[in-house]
């Protein structure tokens, strides 16, 4: 059962970390068994030989399981997130708490991305609070690094072993673990094109497209550019009397861009900002996501009143071979 939030009302998020089919099967097939037995929507996005060694032991209960392979449910944290609400707007039930066994990706990652799925991985401790959701994660011994493993037990409340639930001495808060957690957005070189602070939205994008452009970007890698870069200097405008400075440079592979604001009135932008799709109604965090979603990546760096989002844009290399 749950440690907390036992009455289905909030997120509840546990690690499994597991070495063998067997550990897998022995926390999976209880939470996947026991949630279809209560007719609860029941996901499991983790990996192909995981998805069909549960379906072997569920039997005829297996027809009832929603199955996702996980490298494809959503490939970066922002879409994960993305696809975990999609899910739970599908298949939400009054009354009813969910269940997902969602597994991460983390092969072939490099470093910034594994920060990067580090960090979502806290995040949906405030991200999901509401939902009534279950979530267990599993991390594979065989596969992932002991650096991963031992974020396991930091960003989850609590680790499940088998169905025995023991909290995690590290977990951290979401927040501090963002603060902390590396490797920081790019630091802007001396020969970096700069744009001094201005409160012209217009500007930004037209400097950005600028500068796109004379990386060699052309057609659409030019457009994504100049709107991840417009997208995320806007929502950062939208603050009464706000001016963002601009720096853009290459980097192998990709264009970095580092916008800087300092807010009049003491204020940051929350580190988990932009994760959250848009909804019905108009939200200011609505064009930082479309910022997250145009771009390889996106860290929010706060320093007192001061923001500085670090974006990385596909390069010519990139777009040249793909």
């Amino acid at each position: 059962m749950p440690t907390d939030h036992a009455d289905g009302t909030g997120f509840v998020h546990h690690a499994c970390l597991y070495g063998s089919d067997e550990e897998f099967l022995a926390t999976a097939l209880p939470f996947v068994r026991d949630g279809l037995v209560a007719g609860e929507p029941v996901l499991a996005a983790t990996t192909p030989a995981n998805i069909e060694l549960l379906r072997d032991a569920l039997g005829e209960r297996a027809h009832a399981l929603d199955t996702a392979e996980t490298a494809y449910f959503g490939r970066r944290p922002v879409e994960r997130v993305s696809a975990f609400l999609r899910y739970h707007d599908r298949r939400a039930r009054p009354g009813r708490r969910m269940r997902m066994l969602a597994e991460p990706v983390w092969g072939g990652r490099s470093a910034r991305q594994v920060a990067e799925w580090k960090r979502m991985e806290s995040g949906l401790n405030v991200l999901l609070a509401e939902l009534p959701v279950w979530m267990i994660c599993p991390y594979d011994t065989r596969a992932v690094s002991a650096d991963v493993a031992a974020a396991a037990c930091v960003t989850h409340p609590v680790r499940m072993d088998g169905e025995r639930a023991h909290p995690c001495a590290g977990y951290t808060d979401p927040l501090a673990y963002a603060a902390a957690i590396g490797p920081p957005p790019d630091t802007a070189p001396a020969t970096a094109a700069r744009m001094g602070p201005t409160a012209d939205a217009s500007a930004v994008r037209l400097f950005a497209r600028e500068r796109a452009a004379v990386a060699g970007l052309t057609g659409e890698r030019l457009a994504l550019a100049e709107f991840a870069v417009a997208e995320a200097a806007g929502y950062l405008l939208a603050a009464d009397g706000a001016r963002v400075a601009l720096r853009i440079w290459e980097v192998p592979g990709a264009l970095a861009c580092e916008l800087l604001r300092d807010d009049p009135h003491g204020a940051s932008v929350p580190a988990f900002a932009g994760f959250l799709p848009p909804a019905e109604a108009p939200d200011p965090e609505d064009g930082l996501w479309l910022a997250r979603t145009l771009s390889e990546s996106l860290e929010v760096c706060a320093e007192g009143a001061r923001t500085r989002l670090g974006l990385r844009l596909a390069g010519l290399r990139d777009a040249e071979c793909g």
